[in-house]
């Protein structure tokens, strides 16, 4: 005989309160964890401007100290205290600068002596969260915003109107601030900005898994956008080598400084026969105009900066990579003379193989992470995805 389950009529509402319950618990992590690194990151930079101001007064000092730092703290927590990451946390302390934030907070639970022991004082850091809603994410985009009130505007409209960082995005890319300033209708524009599009939205899981906070926790069971691209970056400087010994590898990660900002060129070469120095840049994406502009840029600063005497200027090749599809671009617009771009096309790989040797290298990844994710799940899967019971 058949044995019945029998279900509570009321069961469906329950599970629904229950599901809608964990999503909210699920949201209200997320926050948190990105509100109390946000903090942390700004008191990180906080503390490094203090010790620039009490330092030597040398142009390089700050780099020096960043150069440390970086590397005392990264072979202690491992990921995400990079020197870029660092720059980053400096720039964000002085975008948001201390006076109101510590006036405020002094008023509430400490005062800003008590700063100075936040990794003891839990209260503390939770206190300072409170003055940083938005996501680390949102932050990062807003430095990019140079205008104050500019920026000011999009942080609070973020606030109001509850922009995820995709939407915070999108609104700074086409020039939101601007349009409104000029439009005749500003409440209307005000309004609008308020809906979302449906990639606008980021899920709980999508918030956990952001790079920063993979880093900022230490979670290595999933590989984040940043470890694909490391990964994609070393792939192709070893392809490229292996094409012959016209190129000669100089730097990886190679940073430039323009006014107050910092950039990270991925690859640098130098070929032998072209005489010229090759910018590679990675972009883990579809190919778009700003990619150019990013990358005239980068050959701008190298023919300035790093070009010697008796080479040609550089030239930039842009890779792009999203799953299921690859685009390799040449910018050919800063070479001398139509001889030497005949030359430059006959002696650098095709795209096409470029191309596919970036998706070849994209797939394995993400299959050596399938393989790892299925054997935390089945421990008798050997590596090739085989059970063994």
């Amino acid at each position: 005989m058949t044995k019945m389950t029998i279900i509570p009529e009321n069961y469906n509402n329950i599970r629904a309160e229950i599901v809608a319950l964990l999503k909210t618990a699920r949201s209200a992590a997320a926050r948190n964890v990105n509100s109390i690194m946000t903090a942390v990151y700004w008191d990180i930079g906080r503390r490094i401007v203090k010790l620039e101001q009490g330092g030597e007064h040398r142009a390089d000092y700050g780099e020096q100290l960043i150069e440390q730092l970086s590397g005392d703290l990264t072979r202690q927590f491992g990921r995400g205290f990079g020197r870029a990451n660092l720059w980053q946390m400096r720039a964000f302390y002085r975008a948001w600068p201390d006076p109101k934030i510590l006036q405020t907070l002094s008023g509430e639970s400490a005062s800003p002596s008590d700063l100075n022991d936040i990794e003891k004082n839990s209260s503390t850091v939770l206190a300072l969260a409170s003055r940083f809603p938005l996501p680390w994410s949102a932050y990062v985009r807003l430095l990019s915003v140079k205008n104050p009130e500019a920026r000011s505007f999009y942080e609070t409209e973020a606030l109001r109107s509850g922009w995820s960082v995709r939407q915070l995005d999108r609104q700074i890319g086409s020039q939101f601030y601007e349009r409104t300033a000029l439009s005749q209708n500003k409440a209307a524009m005000m309004e609008k900005a308020e809906n979302s599009a449906p990639s606008d939205v980021v899920t709980p899981e999508e918030a956990i898994k952001d790079p920063f906070v993979l880093e900022f926790l230490d979670l290595k069971d999933e590989y984040s956008e940043s470890d694909l691209e490391d990964a994609l970056i070393q792939h192709l400087r070893d392809f490229l080598l292996e094409l012959g010994d016209d190129f000669a590898f100089l730097a990886r990660q190679r940073r430039l400084r323009i006014d107050d900002t910092w950039f990270r060129i991925d690859l640098v070469f130098f070929h032998r026969r072209l005489r010229a120095l090759m910018i590679v840049d990675l972009k883990v994406g579809k190919f778009s105009y700003a990619d150019a502009g990013q990358m005239h840029l980068y050959l701008n600063y190298a023919r300035e900066h790093w070009m010697k005497p008796g080479e040609n200027p550089p030239v930039g090749l842009i890779l792009c990579a999203e799953k299921g599809a690859a685009e390799a671009h040449y910018a050919l617009d800063n070479l001398p003379s139509k001889v030497l771009a005949a030359e430059y096309q006959t002696v650098l790989p095709d795209e096409k193989l470029i191309a596919e040797e970036l998706e070849r290298s994209r797939r394995e990844l993400e299959n050596r992470a399938s393989v790892g994710r299925a054997q935390r799940e089945s421990p008798n899967l050997d590596p090739e995805g085989e059970r063994h019971d």
